[in-house]
């Protein structure tokens, strides 16, 4: 999400409140403005939500802050954000941090809770991020290689993932909300033990646009139990009467509701991870 420079001081997160206690600080806390994350492409505030004495680090992306995009309406990233966790939590999925899309000092917005991870590999230079660049001939047994290239001194390297069911999760979720940019940068591992996804704002496209760098599980059958949950959300989403239908048509167009569906659907009829044989499957940069 951020530099070690960026990296506010974790020790004003409140890491034991409880996903309630999270949605409603989130959504009803004032924030205070922390800092900013200078290398994202969008305005990303870095803030903490503040509640009677409750306080807790979040993230803060206003709506005026988002870039146009070519091929995704003005102004809605912050809520495919939104959609995106939700959609999470209803597979009953911890992927997504808890995402609320509320007012603040910059106009509305998506506010979403703050994850603290493990230090940076400059730090600990032995270990490799859940998805890395590391020597083509000392991928660990435990990680999956993508492809192979060549760094700015051009030395071999190969990007590769740790194959890690919970990493696994995310890849099955990408397909379902046709993440558009999973990038490695947008994957952490939190102090928690979960493994996150953030940056959700260019996916939900009716158009097939996975760009991901989880590649490693091309063409491998996903887990029945993984299956069992996608299966659920399909229930949940063709009941006429269902709740998150009604906020999710909030969020995003109709079709895009129908879309997410049908893909939801096909993968539960088909339960295969897709292939990269598309014009750009990977996003760039990939971190």
């Amino acid at each position: 999400m951020t530099s070690a420079s960026d990296r506010p001081d974790p020790n004003a997160t409140d890491d034991t409140a409880t996903p309630a206690d999270v949605m409603t600080v989130l959504t009803t806390g004032d924030l205070e403005l922390i800092g900013q994350v200078r290398t994202a492409s969008n305005a990303t505030l870095v803030c903490d939500a503040v509640l009677g004495d409750e306080r807790l680090r979040c993230v803060y992306k206003p709506v005026r802050g988002e870039q146009p995009l070519w091929d995704f309406p003005d102004g809605t990233l912050a809520g495919r954000e939104v959609a995106s966790y939700r959609i999470s939590a209803a597979l009953g999925w911890s992927v997504i941090p808890e995402t609320v899309l509320r007012g603040g000092k910059f106009g509305p917005g998506m506010v979403q809770r703050w994850i603290d991870t493990p230090e940076p590999r400059d730090v600990v230079p032995d270990r490799l991020d859940l998805v890395d660049l590391c020597p083509a001939e000392l991928v660990p047994d435990d990680y999956r290689r993508i492809l192979d290239a060549y760094d700015a001194r051009g030395e071999e390297v190969t990007l590769v993932h740790a194959d890690d069911p919970r990493l696994l999760r995310m890849a099955v979720l990408d397909v379902i909300i046709n993440n558009a940019d999973r990038k490695g940068g947008h994957v952490l591992e939190g102090l928690d033990g979960n493994v996150y996804g953030v940056d959700h704002g260019i996916c939900l496209h009716v158009e097939d646009k996975l760009r991901t760098v989880l590649w490693g599980w091309a063409g491998d059958v996903i887990p029945a139990h993984l299956v069992a949950d996608v299966v659920g959300l399909c229930d949940v989403l063709a009941t006429e009467t269902s709740d998150l239908a009604a906020e999710l048509a909030e969020l995003i167009t109709p079709a895009e509701v129908a879309a997410l569906l049908e893909r939801a659907e096909f993968l539960a009829e088909v339960p295969e991870m897709p292939t990269p044989a598309r014009s750009r499957p990977i996003p760039w940069p990939a971190f």
